[in-house]
């Protein structure tokens, strides 16, 4: 299994799609620091400004709509290079082959949540944020990464089933949902919405971009424990069921 991953590894090194996934978290600091800039000098310098741009745009808008883009990237890849049918010579099982891609896309999206704190620490660096909140800075990464994880395999599945365009749908539809629902008390039942929903009380940001007032509900952190044990069942429920399922596609046999 671990050669498996390897390979999987090596397919993405040098490609586009890895490139995406490392790229994006610069893109959105570099995005945050001309707003920073031309905010009044009382807002500038704080990280609660730092982190409300950063933390609150990744999980609104990268996460349903980049893990979409990746995982129609992947999914065409590989297709694109003849299938699977290739690896499936050797002697691994189909849904070894699907756990692997989830894994790797894992373990890239971790990636591109270091590179995204690392850019946030940069940023409140450069406009002089004053000390580091190494607690919510830290914290919010991790958050961000285990929460946003069933979201690979939903859309593994869907680019899968439903092609590159079908992909960006499920994830334009995700991006709309989770929106709508993380401040609101369904929030639990749309994936999409976890990620936004755990940094509410984190840096104290309404998912719509504005500072959240004193005491409102929205900053209650006993949503995280909530969240992180829904985002891990959720994410090994849907690795196994799309393992089962890639298993039995008649492409496979």
């Amino acid at each position: 299994m671990l050669s498996l991953f390897r390979v999987e590894h090596l397919k993405y090194k040098c490609t586009m799609t890895r490139r995406l996934m490392l790229m994006a978290p610069l893109f959105f600091i570099v995005m945050a620091l001309p707003q920073s800039y031309f905010m009044p000098p009382d807002c500038v310098h704080s990280w609660n400004l730092v982190l409300g741009i950063v933390y609150n745009w990744w999980p609104v808008l990268f996460l349903p709509l980049g893990i979409a883009l990746i995982a129609g990237l992947v999914v065409h890849q590989e297709k694109r290079a003849g299938g699977y049918r290739a690896a499936l010579i050797h002697p691994i099982s189909p849904a070894q082959l699907w756990l692997a891609k989830t894994v790797i896309m894992s373990y890239q999206l971790l990636l591109a949540t270091v590179v995204l704190v690392g850019a946030a620490l940069v940023s409140g660096m450069i406009t002089k944020a004053g000390p580091v909140p190494w607690r919510k800075l830290l914290l919010g990464g991790m958050l961000l990464w285990v929460t946003s994880l069933p979201l690979i395999p939903i859309q593994l599945w869907a680019a899968e089933m439903l092609g590159f365009i079908g992909s960006m749908a499920v994830g334009t539809v995700g991006f709309a949902a989770g929106v709508w629902a993380a401040p609101a008390p369904h929030w639990i039942y749309y994936p999409w919405s976890w990620p936004i929903r755990m940094m509410c009380p984190l840096i104290g940001v309404h998912p719509n971009g504005t500072f959240l007032p004193p005491n409102d509900p929205l900053l209650n952190s006993g949503v995280i424990p909530l969240g992180l044990t829904l985002a891990v069942l959720v994410t090994i429920a849907f690795c196994l069921g799309g393992a089962f399922w890639f298993s039995r596609q008649e492409v496979l046999s």
